[in-house]
């Protein structure tokens, strides 16, 4: 059964129903205000970790897709310091 992401209205209602808002768990973490909705949009993992650690609920079971393929697998997931150490480590072949 393939899980389906949950709607960004969903996720800022839950917000709401818990006394918050994305402004404030942006600011809390010391973000702008707006930077957090740029998880609800694209994935971005410490964005969603805010997010998931304020409804009280983990990340893939808001965002499913950015967590497992089709087949139910986790998807490895890294750190864009890590990603780009990584690419200087071991560049793409040339074509």
């Amino acid at each position: 059964m393939v899980k389906i992401d949950w709607h960004s209205a969903d996720i800022i209602a839950r917000l709401h129903k818990r006394g918050t808002t994305m402004a404030a768990v942006s600011r809390a973490a010391g973000l702008n205000s707006s930077t957090l909705g740029n998880a609800l949009i694209r994935p971005w993992p410490k964005g969603e970790q805010l997010i998931a650690e304020a409804l009280g609920v983990p990340a893939y079971e808001i965002w499913p897709s950015r967590y497992f393929d089709e087949q139910g697998r986790l998807i490895p997931r890294a750190p864009r310091s890590q990603l780009r150490h990584t690419q200087e480590k071991y560049p793409p072949a040339d074509s």
